[in-house]
């Protein structure tokens, strides 16, 4: 076994379930941080917490080799009040938790990914952002990123390196957006959505995962760091591609009034949709990560050779 200990800190997601997936053939034990409890599978092991008070579970963190924090409450639904103080209740406790955990171990975790968001960034559709020289934005979703951040860079945790991991959106299998967008085409509703001229930040699962192991070995690098493939892509292109690979001929585009329409009725935000993340990974790029899918076409390809 290459590592002794990886910590997956409300890993029971789709996410979640990939990084288990791919550190359960590389280290001794995969200890999954979880609300609920299950089953142990193998070197796979869940662990029961609350996000908001210390206990038993915090003997696990100890010598372990990585935490990956991937905490907070789904984005996809409408913006209430009470939605939206969940949203950033469900990060900030349990970043500022495990914060104080770790400021106060003998043997801390030696590196501590936060898995935040790429949509921290401003609406762009003029040049991409990256970590250097982009802009932040505004609005919700973006006060939302910027106190996660604040909150897991201001945890005094001076023997653990820390990294915040502003992730695109994750394409993959078995759940997350592919498998909805893919749904859309199948149906003859896989146009592009508002004007198409939006661009889309994206990141293939198994370099979501790839990633963060790479990250392990890169003992200089800490900070925010963006995990997005090399080359954003238009909504309309995303969807075209889409076509032509599950051999669709058509489909119907969804203008921005009857997205929010529908965005209503299923209790989600059109931001989801319809903002602009054009986001590139400098940081990532000059370290010399090896993408194993740097285009949009290589990923969507991968994906539906299994699941066709």
């Amino acid at each position: 076994m290459k590592y002794n200990k990886i910590i997956l800190a409300g890993g029971n997601g789709y996410l979640g379930g990939v990084l288990a997936q791919h550190y359960r053939n590389l280290a001794s034990e995969v200890i999954i941080l979880s609300r609920t409890p299950k089953a142990e599978d193998g070197n796979v092991k869940t662990i029961v917490w609350n996000g908001i008070e210390e206990g038993d579970w915090t003997n696990f963190l100890e010598d372990a080799d990585l935490l990956i924090n991937l905490c907070g409450k789904n984005v996809n639904c409408r913006y209430t009040k009470k939605n939206k103080e969940a949203i950033v209740a469900s990060r900030l406790k349990p970043t500022r938790l495990l914060g104080t955990v770790i400021g106060k171990m003998v043997v801390p975790p030696k590196l501590w990914i936060n898995v935040t968001s790429a949509t921290i960034y401003r609406h762009a559709e003029d040049r991409p952002q990256d970590e250097e020289a982009g802009d932040i934005g505004y609005g919700f979703s973006i006060d939302v990123c910027r106190q996660w951040e604040n909150s897991f860079f201001e945890a005094d945790t001076p023997k653990t390196r820390k990294i915040a991991l502003r992730m695109g959106i994750v394409l993959g299998r078995s759940d997350g957006v592919f498998p909805r967008l893919l749904n859309l085409v199948k149906f003859g509703l896989g146009g592009h959505q508002g004007d198409g001229q939006q661009y889309v930040s994206w990141i293939h699962e198994q370099d979501a995962a790839k990633c963060t192991e790479w990250l392990l070995t890169q003992g200089e690098l800490s900070g925010a760091i963006n995990c997005t493939a090399p080359e954003a892509i238009k909504n309309t292109d995303l969807m075209k591609l889409l076509r032509r690979a599950y051999g669709v001929p058509f489909g119907l585009p969804s203008p921005a009034w009857l997205l929010e329409m529908g965005a209503k009725v299923i209790g989600t935000e059109t931001e989801l949709i319809l903002k602009s993340r054009w986001v590139m990974p400098k940081r990532l790029l000059e370290a010399g990560y090896p993408f194993l899918f740097s285009k949009a076409d290589y990923a969507v390809r991968d994906i539906l050779s299994i699941r066709i």
